[in-house]
């Protein structure tokens, strides 16, 4: 099949993966009375579930057993699938197996990272140094604050006109100054507050060249952008171990994932221990497997969560992971285009994307509006659902915040810089799937030309909480008429 046959045969299968996903079409009664569609821009936090991933489970569902026995029917086949989805993983993130084993944590992303974090200390004692970036979650950065002497934040780089991705000339010196301490470099894929693209290839080359690892957060990165984690032309640029979540690439329930060079755990007691990682138990000693991934499995494992990654990732994999990063991108610089032309509007980062590459995330404020507020107002009068203050990346957002008033410091005095500095504690953030569309950034501008046009309007409407959040003064919002757990067992068991 020629490549633009697989372009045209991908953007089909994309579009058939769009028009099913679980809970596109839910609507909400709004402030004015009106009940519309909700427009879903939080994806970054957590994607919807693709109506494919459903019914794989819903078909799987009766088979279901547990894994590890393989003497009855739904065990046998319970146990196929669940190691099926551990080298559907594998091949998703072209992670050679021979040399990779990927295994599954629960908290997501995170308890991924406290791993690979507890175990890279371990396996490399004498290497107490972590070099980070200033832009990471912070499930990029706690774990390995917790379990290293010194972790070194990286700046960001000024692109254009803003902060672009990590500057890899600051990398390359701090490695140089640590020298043969650095355990490994930790950084993010892709922005979960700005969308930024970092090189993680060249930043991987960087990291091997003064005797460091490279260890990706893969959080935002793995919904967006094709990865490649071995088999490069330059092997320097491999990545030693990659971390993503299923909850954030359209399998909500599924489990984290550890994609990691078997070398790197070999030989050490896992960090978590338990039935179904071990050979042989005694009363005075146990003799852990070697086989991975079993050995870093501990319990009995979220076998659903891991068939519903599973599916996702085979979908996404027949559409293409290319043809996914190039119509998003597509959405990306369109919407930065027009949210731009909204009157009084801060964008985060850098926005010249030729200058800067961008997938999946926009994080906004209006001058002289909170970022609660705004949000609130995109809820309640647009049915627009976004996220907003500091995104577990608190760092980078104050970094940011800050760079911006200075830009805008010659035109304002001190105390209308310090009244934005209050009312910009966070940012707002628009997050895209592959279920949106140019309809949805159309309504997204739309809603914010007439909300920064009628701020006093909007901020008559609202009382500000003790906690930041805003809470509208006559418009309420009762989960329980919509769905409550309760509500619906005492409505089946009373059929």
């Amino acid at each position: 099949m020629g490549t633009q046959e697989s372009v045209v045969q991908g953007s089909a299968l994309l579009d058939k993966l769009r028009r099913g996903v679980v809970g596109l079409d839910v609507h909400y009664t709004l402030a004015t009375g009106e009940r519309t569609r909700r427009i879903y821009l939080d994806s970054t936090a957590s994607t919807l579930r693709l109506k494919v991933v459903q019914d794989v489970l819903d078909k799987f569902q009766p088979y279901y057993s547990n894994t590890h026995s393989v003497l009855h029917f739904g065990a046998k086949l319970s146990t196929a699938e669940y190691r099926w989805a551990h080298e559907m993983v594998l091949s998703f993130v072209r992670a050679n197996p021979e040399i990779y084993t990927a295994f599954f944590v629960g908290s997501g992303t995170t308890a991924g990272i406290n791993r690979v974090a507890r175990t890279l200390r371990e396996k490399r004692p004498n290497r107490d140094v972590v070099i980070t970036s200033v832009m990471e979650h912070h499930s990029n950065d706690l774990p390995h604050r917790k379990h290293f002497r010194h972790v070194v934040h990286v700046p960001v780089a000024m692109a254009t006109r803003s902060f672009g991705c990590v500057d890899l000339r600051r990398l390359e010196e701090a490695l140089r100054e640590h020298s043969k301490r650095v355990n490994y470099v930790a950084i993010t894929g892709v922005s979960n507050v700005t969308g930024i693209i970092n090189p993680v290839h060249e930043v991987a080359e960087l990291a091997h060249r003064h005797g460091a690892l490279i260890v990706v957060d893969a959080a935002q990165m793995a919904a967006h952008l094709p990865v490649q984690v071995s088999g490069h032309g330059n092997p320097t640029q491999d990545i030693d171990a990659l971390v993503f979540s299923g909850h954030k690439i359209y399998a909500p329930g599924s489990p984290g994932v550890v994609v990691t060079r078997k070398e790197l755990f070999a030989g050490l007691e896992p960090q978590e221990v338990g039935g179904g990682m071990v050979d042989q138990v005694a009363l005075n000693r146990y003799t852990i497997s070697k086989h991975f991934p079993d050995r870093e499995e501990a319990g009995t494992p979220n076998i659903c969560g891991a068939i519903g990654l599973g599916a996702a990732l085979y979908a996404l994999s027949k559409v293409g992971m290319d043809v996914v990063a190039e119509e998003e991108g597509k959405l990306i610089d369109c919407a930065i285009g027009k949210l731009g032309t909204v009157q009084d509007i801060i964008i985060y980062g850098e926005t010249d994307c030729s200058q800067c590459q961008r997938t999946g995330a926009i994080s906004f404020n209006l001058k002289n509006l909170d970022h609660a507020l705004t949000a609130a107002a995109l809820n309640d009068y647009f049915n627009i659902a976004v996220r907003n203050e500091c995104f577990c990346a608190h760092p980078y957002v104050r970094e940011m915040v800050t760079q911006s008033l200075t830009d805008e410091a010659d035109g304002l005095s001190d105390e209308e810089l310090a009244n934005q500095a209050e009312l910009h504690r966070g940012m707002v953030r628009s997050s895209f799937g592959i279920y949106n569309t140019m309809e949805d950034v159309d309504a997204l501008a739309a809603a914010l030309r007439h909300i920064s046009a009628n701020k006093d309007f909007y901020q008559a409407q609202y009382t500000r909480l003790s906690n930041g959040d805003y809470e509208h003064k006559v418009f309420k919002f009762d989960h329980t008429k919509v769905f409550s757990v309760k509500g619906e067992v005492d409505a089946l068991l009373a059929m």
